[in-house]
């Protein structure tokens, strides 16, 4: 993993931040929904989805998109299409909905300059970190064995942690809440689930 402008990231990924920073031309009327990895990001693009694309997609169609698709699919992560491809195509319909993981301060200077909608969700990160623990073993080759959860959790406090520290990822877009309420909607996990 590499430091990229305080946060940690793989490789693939830190390619795919900086086509997205040097690329992206944001429209005032984007949404872009923000996680810290596993604090709820499948769920919030499914809902997004299903909000934006209500009358193009009533909830009782038999062809809804997400009938047959991972939110994940419908809504990809702009870290992974920019990983993909230095110079994607987006639809210009409005409004174009994105995803990502990446901190605030790496967003690309068209988001800060815009009016580009954010949706901000963070979790308890006791929760995160057991859900990130139990993620990570089960993707790890057997051969490997597990990830002990003593050094992952030390790792998680140092901030060493994928698009982390977490805390200044919570932080980056809790403040622009603050500055920017009609701009970047902050929730909780754990509210959203009540």
């Amino acid at each position: 993993m590499y430091q990229y402008q305080g946060f940690w990231h793989h490789t693939w990924q830190l390619q795919g931040i900086l086509a997205f920073q040097k690329h992206f031309l944001a429209q005032d009327t984007d949404i872009l929904l923000v996680t810290a990895p596993k604090s709820g990001i499948t769920w919030l693009k499914a809902i997004s989805f299903v909000v934006i694309n209500r009358i193009q997609y009533p909830i009782a169609s038999t062809d809804h998109p997400l009938l047959k698709n991972n939110s994940h699919v419908v809504v990809p992560f702009v870290e992974q299409v920019y990983a993909d491809n230095s110079n994607p195509h987006f639809s210009e319909t409005p409004p174009r909905l994105f995803a990502t993981h990446i901190p605030y301060v790496s967003l690309p200077e068209s988001v800060h300059n815009s009016k580009v909608k954010i949706v901000y969700m963070c979790r308890n990160p006791k929760d995160l970190f057991i859900s990130t623990f139990h993620f990570t073993n089960k993707l790890r080759p057997e051969h490997m064995g597990t990830n002990s959860m003593e050094e992952m959790f030390a790792l998680f406090c140092k901030g060493v942690f994928l698009y982390g520290p977490y805390w200044y990822h919570v932080l980056g877009f809790w403040n622009e809440s603050l500055k920017r309420p009609k701009e970047v909607l902050f929730l909780k996990y754990e509210e959203m689930k009540e």
